[in-house]
C-alpha cells in the first residue's frame, strides 16, 4: 500500500478508454419449436385465396404470336436443299465427327473421282424442309452434326469403299431412287450388280423361256416326221429288193 500511495496521483486515477474482456461461448437458446395448433389454425384461416378468375384459361382464344420475319439467306439454304434431293438419285446421310483438315480434303477428292459430293447441312434447316416433303421419315437422322454425300448416279459400292478408309464418317442411312435404306440396306444395295448386268441377265432368263417352249411344242412335230421319214424308207428298200431279185430257174426235164 505504501508503494502505491508513493506513486503520482495521475497514475492512479488512469484507466484505458477500451477494455477488452474473454468470455465463454454462450449456450445456444434458441431452437426450433413447433408453431402452436392454435397459431396454426389461425395462419390456415388467413391465409390469402386468389379469386379464380370467371373464364377458365383453357376457354380463352389463344393469343396469336407475332410470326418472325424469315430470314432470306435461311430460304436460300433451304431451297439449295431441295434441289439437292430433286437433283441427286443417291442421297447418303452421315454423322460427321471432327477431323483434320487435310483427311476431308483427300476424302472430297477421292468421292469426286467418282461423281459423289460433300454437302454440309443445318439440322434446323433440312429438318423443315422434310418435314413437308416425302423424304419426312429420315428426320430421326438428324439429330447431331451431318453431312450428305450426293450423285446424280448410284455409286453406293464406290461410296462405301471410300468411307471404309474415313472411321470419321459414319454412314446413317440413304435414300436411293427414292428409296429409304438402312445402313445394311445400303450395303445390300451395294453387292447387287450393275443396272445393265441385271438387265442383259434378265433379258437372257426371258429369252431362254420361248426358246424351250418353241423347242417342246416341236420335239412331237419332228419325231414323227422323222417316223414317217424312216417308215418311207423301208418301204422304198422292200420294193426296190423284191424288182431286184432274180426269177428261179426251169427244172429240166428228165428225158435227153
Amino acid at each position: 500500500m505504501a508503494a502505491l500511495s508513493g506513486r503520482s496521483p495521475w497514475r492512479r486515477g488512469w484507466l484505458p478508454a477500451l477494455q477488452l474482456v474473454r468470455r465463454g461461448s454462450k449456450a445456444v437458446t434458441r431452437h426450433w419449436k413447433a408453431m402452436h395448433f392454435q397459431r396454426q389454425k389461425l395462419m390456415a384461416v388467413t391465409e390469402y385465396v386468389a379469386p379464380r378468375p370467371a373464364v377458365p384459361p383453357r376457354c380463352l382464344a389463344p393469343t396469336e404470336e407475332d410470326p418472325q420475319e424469315d430470314n432470306g439467306y435461311a430460304r436460300l439454304l433451304r431451297r439449295q436443299v431441295q434441289e439437292v434431293f430433286r437433283d441427286n438419285r443417291m442421297i447418303a446421310i452421315c454423322q460427321y465427327n471432327s477431323m483434320p483438315g487435310e483427311d476431308m480434303m483427300l476424302m472430297r477428292h477421292y468421292l469426286r473421282k467418282h461423281n459423289i459430293e460433300v454437302k454440309f447441312v443445318l439440322n434446323e434447316i433440312v429438318r423443315p424442309v422434310l418435314s413437308q416433303s416425302k423424304y419426312r421419315n429420315l428426320l430421326p437422322l438428324f439429330v447431331a452434326r451431318n453431312i450428305l454425300l450426293v450423285s446424280p448416279e448410284t455409286k453406293a459400292r464406290e461410296m462405301l469403299r471410300v468411307l471404309r478408309g474415313v472411321p470419321q464418317i459414319n454412314l446413317l442411312g440413304a435414300c436411293i431412287d427414292d428409296t429409304i435404306l438402312s445402313r445394311q440396306g445400303v450395303e445390300s444395295f451395294a453387292k447387287l450388280p450393275s443396272l445393265e448386268t441385271a438387265q442383259g441377265q434378265a433379258l437372257g432368263a426371258l429369252g431362254l423361256l420361248p426358246s424351250q417352249t418353241s423347242s417342246v411344242l416341236q420335239r412331237c412335230s419332228a419325231h414323227l416326221t422323222a417316223l414317217l421319214d424312216q417308215h418311207i424308207r423301208q418301204l422304198q428298200d422292200k420294193e426296190t429288193g423284191s424288182q431286184a431279185e432274180p426269177s428261179p430257174a426251169p427244172q429240166s426235164s428228165g428225158t435227153h
